[in-house]
């Protein structure tokens, strides 16, 4: 009789150690992965969590219970394992981490040769059911080959960029003692920057606080150190570096939004009439520099597996989510947190301009309230009620991911978790940013009352 693994969510596998994730539900998940792909090699890599390693040794041995080989290029970001699955020509691979979720959670984001995305609608349920019925096996001895590939990372990320054009800058860097800092300090010597770093060395026990920029709380830092050491700018990730965020030379936050237009039009240079794809949250101004730009906008629904894709299907050059994924065709269409800010500096370079200069026209064209996050009992009779609420006011209605409301002069979106009972709200107005803070208020005291 199987046992049910709770751990599986939407888009990955993610888990309290070690009641939900453990050494025998990792040995179950490795016999699933090995099966599934009828894998010859799985490359894996992990995070700096105190549970990383005992859960990289019980998926090892699953795998190798299968006569497949593992391979582990040992402590590093999701990326990375991305570019290993294609640099290795591995038949999966396996990054261990639970990302900006608490110390004593883990997790596992699991790609197919390619670096594939799984998930629920493309073969992670499959693996679910695999691992569910399978026997756990101790004493299984671990031969896994140990392989450094970060030289060969590095050049393939700068490689997006002409290193001759970037200028001297001051950066503030904060990895939020996840694993974006060694990756910082071998990046050092082949830029002409001058990195502040703060909170740069891994520590699984996260003594800054959880690494997750998204959180207003744990801007500051970032914020103040800009400001004090007069820097360009600054550039802060989540645990596995797969998000970047950015700040100003002012130490002002920057909403990823904006990003994605800019980084739209600096890639659609070299790549005219090309796809951009964006997530429905916030469009406006996405839809309108890719146009000016010469591009074709592409709207999919939220989430990296659904974006991937859809880049993959319409060969997009780019994709950007406002939760600060960036996803590049030329990346094995994936998910990357250096390669935009490498984009970043060099656009600043050549523009002769800063941040605030390059996004501040479109901050004043379509203002927006920022991503706010409401508990709910039901998410979905919600956004029903919703719904009805405006219909008599005939908006334009996209219900790709979860709902879109569209006016003449604001919309918004209102759409569920994947893994919380919460409702996600965005506003954006055609440059009126007092009805855009209106609307907001009006949306939010609704969802109070109709919930």
């Amino acid at each position: 009789m199987s046992t049910e693994i709770s751990c599986f969510k939407a888009y990955d596998v993610r888990g309290r150690i070690p009641s939900e994730l453990n050494e025998e539900v990792a040995f179950k998940i490795g016999v699933a992965i090995a099966s599934y792909f009828s894998a010859k090699s799985v490359v894996l890599g992990y995070d700096i969590r105190p549970s990383s390693l005992e859960i990289l040794e019980a998926l090892a041995q699953g795998i190798q219970s299968q006569q497949s080989e593992v391979i582990s290029i040992g402590l590093c970001g999701t990326e990375e394992i991305y570019f290993a699955t294609n640099h290795l020509n591995t038949d999966a691979g396996v990054m261990i981490t639970a990302s900006h979720n608490p110390a004593d959670y883990n997790g596992l984001k699991i790609v197919g040769s390619g670096a594939k995305p799984v998930s629920m609608d493309s073969g992670l349920a499959e693996i679910k059911a695999l691992a569910e019925a399978v026997e756990y096996k101790q004493g299984i001895e671990l031969r896994i080959k140990a392989i450094d590939i970060r030289a060969l990372y590095l050049d393939k990320i700068l490689s997006f960029v002409n290193l001759e054009d970037i200028k001297p800058l001051r950066i503030v860097t904060n990895a939020g003692n996840g694993c974006a800092g060694p990756v910082i300090d071998a990046l050092e010597s082949q830029l002409p920057v001058t990195f502040i770093k703060i909170q740069n060395e891994p520590d699984g026990s996260f003594p800054n606080g959880i690494p997750n920029p998204l959180l207003v709380e744990n801007r500051k830092i970032t914020s103040r150190a800009v400001i004090e050491h007069q820097a360009d700018l600054g550039i802060a990730w989540d645990g596995d570096f797969d998000r970047c965020f950015f700040f100003d030379a002012n130490g002002v936050f920057i909403e990823n939004y904006y990003l994605i237009g800019l980084l739209s039009e600096q890639l659609l240079k070299s790549n005219p009439k090309d796809h951009i794809v964006h997530d429905p949250r916030l469009v406006w101004n996405t839809r309108e520099e890719v146009t000016r730009a010469d591009g074709i906008p592409d709207q999919s629904k939220a989430g990296h597996s659904f974006i991937k894709e859809m880049m993959r299907a319409n060969n997009a050059v780019y994709g950007g989510e406002m939760s600060g994924h960036h996803y590049f065709r030329d990346f094995y269409y994936s998910d990357s947190g250096m390669i935009p800010w490498l984009l970043l500096l060099e656009s600043i370079s050549n523009s002769g301009q800063t941040l605030t200069d390059l996004v501040s026209e479109r901050i004043e064209c379509f203002p927006v309230s920022g991503e706010i996050n409401t508990e709910v009992k039901d998410p979905k009779g919600l956004l029903e009620k919703i719904k009805e609420h405006y219909l008599p006011f005939n908006p334009m209605i996209d219900d790709i991911d979860g709902y879109s409301f569209e006016f003449s002069d604001w919309r918004f979106n209102l759409r569920m978790s994947n893994t919380e009972p919460l409702v996600r709200l965005n506003v954006e107005s055609r440059a009126d940013k007092e009805l855009m803070q209106e609307k907001t208020e009006e949306i939010l005291k609704l969802i109070n009352l109709l919930s």
